[in-house]
């Protein structure tokens, strides 16, 4: 019997493109156009360059882009092919209506980290990448209209405790505008399992002067992950 979660050690540097990350946060061209735009934990995904090349002020930071830019890269390549084995092995577990097929979601990896890779080593990107990891990102308070967290807080739930997502939400709260938007997706685990402490995070966002929800997804994949958390800054 083949395993039934997807197993992963460490945080993968993963690689998703323009289009994936309208669907799955269900951006629309006013949200994009309202500020600086922040990807936090971005990896080798694509959305930075694309969105920077229609005009939207775009921005990402992650922990790799502080080391060897050509050493991460690599790495991301090797991840893609580890991963796309990985999913090979559980493909019925997952929903590939998005994509198509195995192969169409591997190609459309290894373009988005192609897309990357030229962009972060250009002039504009010099300026746009930082290093930084969550709790504590190198932005001072309010600089984005809009910061989006994809696939790292809540997936990897069984590597990092309630503290960390909860300081980590309080991170993307501080460097959002009042007014601004900060949204999180999945709202599930590598083991497919709903965040269990979701509601108690929700009353926190409350009480630090956000209004959380949730909101409809339309990046099917993962199981039961048709939702993502929108918080509101208030002020």
């Amino acid at each position: 019997m083949s395993q039934q979660i997807y197993e992963q050690v460490g945080v993968a540097m993963t690689c998703r493109g323009y289009e994936e990350y309208l669907s799955m946060f269900g951006l629309t061209e006013a949200e994009l156009s309202t500020g600086p735009i922040l990807d936090v934990a971005a990896g080798g995904s694509s959305f930075t360059a694309e969105a920077r090349s229609r005009g939207y002020q775009a921005f990402a930071v992650d922990p790799r882009y502080g080391g060897d830019v050509q050493k991460w890269i690599a790495e991301a390549r090797e991840e893609i092919a580890t991963s796309t084995a990985k999913l090979d092995a559980l493909k019925d577990r997952f929903d590939w209506s998005y994509y198509g097929s195995i192969d169409r979601h591997r190609e459309g990896r290894e373009a988005s980290l192609t897309k990357f890779a030229s962009h972060v080593q250009s002039e504009d990107g010099v300026f746009c990448y930082k290093g930084g990891s969550l709790p504590k990102l190198p932005y001072q308070d309010h600089e984005f209209s809009l910061v989006l967290c994809s696939h790292f807080l809540f997936l990897y739930a069984e590597q990092f405790g309630y503290s960390f997502h909860e300081n980590a939400v309080r991170e993307l709260m501080r460097v959002c505008r009042p007014g601004g938007k900060v949204r999180i997706y999945p709202l599930i685990s590598l083991h497919w399992k709903p965040y269990e402490k979701l509601e108690g995070l929700m009353e926190m966002i409350r009480r630090e002067g956000g209004a959380p929800a949730l909101k409809n997804s339309s990046l099917p994949f993962i199981p039961d992950s048709n939702q993502f958390l929108e918080i509101v800054i208030e002020g």
